[in-house]
């Protein structure tokens, strides 16, 4: 017998999920909800779900699960809801605003025995993962470099840079967590450099375009981490891991969005990357697959509120090192 998802949220993300929930084996119905009515109905009508009003109805009609895609100020708000119901949740990042309020989450979560998964979806790529493990079975030796890019074609849109909290928390928390998951060690120390060289909205948002952030872990492992806004040849997520044994990379596809300019090269030649959501769709799928797991009881949490936690630290060092340009330790911000 399968379970019944609820989806709470059903802007680009959450319809997302909504479809792939519904191809899932093991997904016997699904419960929407959105605060826009019309978008509820019209949702429900092509995934053929069942439509309630609010997050109040969603978690009083049966699920076994719920997918939090609703706007980051609802997050905190509607995981608790969901842990005080006794009902295994999957959150997308980031689980709160602030660090201070995902504390708060954390510590419901951890006095609950309620699993709470986090939205980091690249854990689940195929060659990323392929990468943990090749590291977990000591195939690299002890490494000594992680690097993890993500470079987006074009900028999101100017209102949601307003408020999205710095390109820090928004797009490079998703390398932080696939570096610290990698390494398997907390970071101690963050220094961070940034730029505007587009649109000076940026600016005046106290936000950059392109950044970069050091990571050195406890154990001395270094992180680097690049991010950009304007990446007009596409979709660049690529991670390279150097160990002492052996060096492993993920994202070097047919579709990278590079040009190779050595003599006679022919890779990569297919059609570059030019959306996340494209480039991580079987991704998607794992996740998901594995949060209907986690939701049957039969697996435990694989991203757990605390991983978010111990990123929402590393942006918050990395904005603080931008902002005043000098390495942060993390203890500095950790609450």
């Amino acid at each position: 017998m399968g379970v019944t998802i609820g989806v709470v949220g059903l802007g680009r993300i959450g319809a997302f999920h909504t479809e792939t929930l519904s191809t899932l084996a093991g997904v016997d119905g699904l419960v929407v909800t959105d605060e826009r009515p019309a978008v509820t109905e019209s949702v429900a009508a092509k995934f053929d779900a069942k439509a309630v009003d609010n997050a109040d109805a969603l978690l009083k009609s049966g699920v076994d699960g719920v997918v939090v895609a609703a706007a980051t100020p609802a997050h905190a708000s509607l995981v608790l809801a969901c842990v005080d119901a006794g009902i295994p949740v999957f959150c997308e990042k980031p689980l709160a605003a602030t660090p201070g309020e995902s504390l708060a989450v954390v510590q419901a979560i951890e006095s609950s025995d309620v699993q709470v998964q986090i939205g980091y979806n690249r854990r689940f790529a195929p060659a990323f993962a392929a990468a943990k493990t090749a590291v977990d079975a000591g195939e690299l030796g002890w490494l000594h470099t992680v690097r993890s890019t993500t470079l987006d074609p074009a900028p999101p849109p100017l209102d949601y840079v307003a408020v999205s909290g710095g390109i820090f928390r928004d797009c490079s928390v998703h390398d932080f967590d696939i570096v610290r998951w990698i390494v398997g060690h907390e970071v101690a120390e963050v220094y961070a450099a940034g730029s505007n060289q587009g649109d000076p909205a940026f600016t005046e948002y106290g936000d950059v375009d392109t950044a970069t952030a050091t990571l050195t872990f406890e154990n001395g492992t270094i992180g680097v981490v690049s991010n950009t806004r304007y990446n007009a040849r596409g979709y660049d997520c690529r991670l390279e891991v150097h160990g002492s044994a052996d060096a492993v990379v993920a994202g070097w596809d047919e579709q990278v969005p590079v040009r190779n300019l050595e003599a006679a090269a022919t890779f990569p030649n297919g059609t570059p990357h030019s959306f996340f959501m494209d480039r991580f769709t079987s991704a998607y799928q794992v996740e998901l697959g594995a949060f209907v797991d986690m939701a049957a009881g039969r697996i435990e949490s694989p991203c757990t509120a605390r991983d978010a936690l111990e990123v929402a630290y590393i942006a918050e060092a990395a904005t603080l090192s931008l902002q005043q340009h000098r390495p942060v330790r993390i203890d500095e911000v950790r609450l």
